[in-house]
Order: C-alpha cells, then sequence, then structure tokens
C-alpha cells in the first residue's frame, strides 16, 4: 500500500500540498471536473454551459496538449489556478517522430524500436517529450502543480503507446517518469496513472512510478467494481480517479454505496450537454458531497 506521500522525493511545496488535500478529501467529498474542448475558438464553451445551467464552476480544468498549442493551453492553465483551481494536462500523442494531433495518436509506430536508444525513432520520441517538458516547466516557474496524466487509456491498446502490450508500455511510462522527473527535474507533477474502462491486468508500473491511479469510463452507473479493482492494485491511501466520464455519476448513490472517487472529468462537447440532463447536472454542482470551484482552498496563501 503507498503512502500519502508523492513519488517524486523534490516535489514542489505547491505540489505537496495539491496532493495532500486530494488526499484528504479523498473519501470524503468528490471533486467535479470538467475537460475542456481543445478547439482554440471553442475551449470555454463547457465552462460557460455549466455556469448558466448551474451558476457554479468545475474545480479541476482538463487540458490536451495535443494539437501542440503549448502557449494557448498553458496561458488557460495559469488563468484557471489564478482563480483557485486545480489543472489536469492529457496529451493525445501523435506518433514519433513528428505526429501531431487525435488521429495520429491512434497510428501505429515499432514502439519496440523507439525504446532502444540509438534510433531515429527514440531520439524523435524524446524530441517530443521534450517539448511537451518544456511547456509544463512553464508552468512550474509559476510555481502551478499540474495532475499530470500521460498515456491515458493505455490497456486499451487503441492508441500508439499501448497497441504493442503492457510490456513496452511499462518501459515507455518509466523512461517518461524518468526523463521528466530527474532529467527535466520537473517536480510540479502529480503523476496520474489512467487505465481505460476494461481495466486490464499486467500494466501496472509499480508504485513509486505514479501518484494517483483512475480509470476512463463512458457508461451510466458509479462502477464499484472498477474502483474496488483499481484499489486492488494501489491500495486505499491514494485518491481513485473517474478521469475521464461522459455521464456523471450520482453522488447520492456513491455516498450511499461508500464508492470513494475522488473526482469525475466530464469529456467535452456532447458528452457534458446530452449525457447530462440540465436537471442532473444541477443536482450534481449543488450537491454537499461535491466540491466545486467556489469551494478550493486558497492555494497562493
Amino acid at each position: 500500500m503507498k503512502n500519502r506521500i508523492l513519488s517524486n522525493p523534490n516535489a514542489t511545496a505547491e505540489a505537496k500540498r495539491l496532493y495532500a488535500y486530494l488526499c484528504d478529501m479523498h473519501g470524503k467529498k468528490l471533486i467535479a471536473g470538467q475537460q475542456e474542448c481543445p478547439t482554440p475558438e471553442r475551449v470555454e464553451e463547457e465552462m460557460d454551459y455549466i455556469f448558466k445551467v448551474t451558476g457554479k464552476l468545475p474545480a479541476i480544468r482538463g487540458l490536451d496538449y495535443i494539437h501542440d498549442d503549448f502557449e494557448g493551453v498553458n496561458k488557460r492553465a495559469i488563468d484557471w489556478w489564478n482563480r483557485g483551481g486545480i489543472v489536469t494536462i492529457c496529451w493525445h500523442w501523435g506518433i514519433p517522430p513528428v505526429g501531431v494531433g487525435y488521429p495520429s495518436s491512434q497510428e501505429t509506430i515499432d514502439v519496440e524500436e523507439a525504446l532502444t536508444e540509438g534510433t531515429e525513432l527514440y531520439e524523435g520520441m524524446l524530441r517530443q517529450m521534450d517539448a511537451v517538458a518544456e511547456a509544463l516547466k512553464e508552468l512550474q516557474a509559476k510555481k502551478i502543480p499540474v495532475l499530470w496524466r500521460p498515456l491515458h487509456e493505455f490497456d486499451g491498446a487503441w492508441f500508439w503507446w499501448g497497441k504493442q502490450g503492457p510490456g513496452c508500455f511499462i518501459r515507455l511510462w518509466k523512461l517518461m517518469y524518468d526523463r521528466f522527473t530527474n532529467y527535466h527535474g520537473l517536480n510540479n507533477l502529480i503523476w496520474v496513472l489512467s487505465y481505460s474502462w476494461q481495466l486490464h491486468d499486467n500494466w501496472y508500473p509499480g508504485d513509486e512510478f505514479y501518484d494517483i491511479i483512475g480509470t476512463d469510463i463512458y457508461e451510466v452507473g458509479e462502477h464499484q467494481a472498477s474502483y474496488d479493482k483499481l484499489a486492488s492494485w494501489s491500495g486505499t491511501q491514494i485518491p481513485i480517479a473517474y478521469s475521464e466520464c461522459g455521464p456523471m455519476p450520482d453522488p447520492d448513490k456513491l455516498v450511499e454505496q461508500q464508492i470513494n472517487w475522488a473526482w469525475f472529468m466530464t469529456w467535452h462537447t456532447i458528452y457534458v450537454k446530452e449525457h447530462n440532463a440540465p436537471e442532473y447536472l444541477n443536482k450534481i454542482y449543488h450537491h454537499e458531497h461535491v466540491l466545486t470551484l467556489e469551494q478550493m482552498p486558497k492555494w497562493n496563501e
């Protein structure tokens, strides 16, 4: 069972404070999260809609380095943190050496070759990693901790990083963890290990390489079996996240059944608008078990 400390012993004070808060809330409250649409002209669409319907905003804003728009994503991350929110970033990583965007992330490369030092594919992969690391350094310089959720849904094997099985994935995860943490000195990251809803065995990289475990599920329900399976791998001393969803989980049922998701992260566009009726959205954002932006601590005080 993991202790309630970050995997990186050099973690920043801000990352430690955020992680301690997430651990303290785990089992007590459910933190509301919302992924933004990554299309530049639509990035506020989800937040505007939620506020219009509920008069509230999610505590966690989900962002994505999907289009290599590091400047735009970081600008919104900085703004959200300054408003008192929590930032999580994923990366639909286009195939090395130069791929960008969602379709590219679903293409296929020889991951074994990409993990072999000295190959052109390996060097190209490192260049992509390093570009993202430089973007994350900007947030570190602003003293912003990030719930960093790379290589998500790896066990589903529809993205290139999962297509050659658990062995290659685990090596890739550890390579990124080492390069970001030890080579680049990124100490503001809280590493989120985010499975698909399938939750296949044998994809676990080890306790020392992540801080939060989660799963992406798009079916209606509270998903106790999924929660229990994640807890069997990580223990219950760390936050367990409902890291992507369409329909939001019902907080009444979560409390009744004692299913302790740390947060939910509704996906963008149709998922928040069409998979959750306005009345249901209002119920969740005004529920006593759910934490929204207005209820976050004063991080900078």
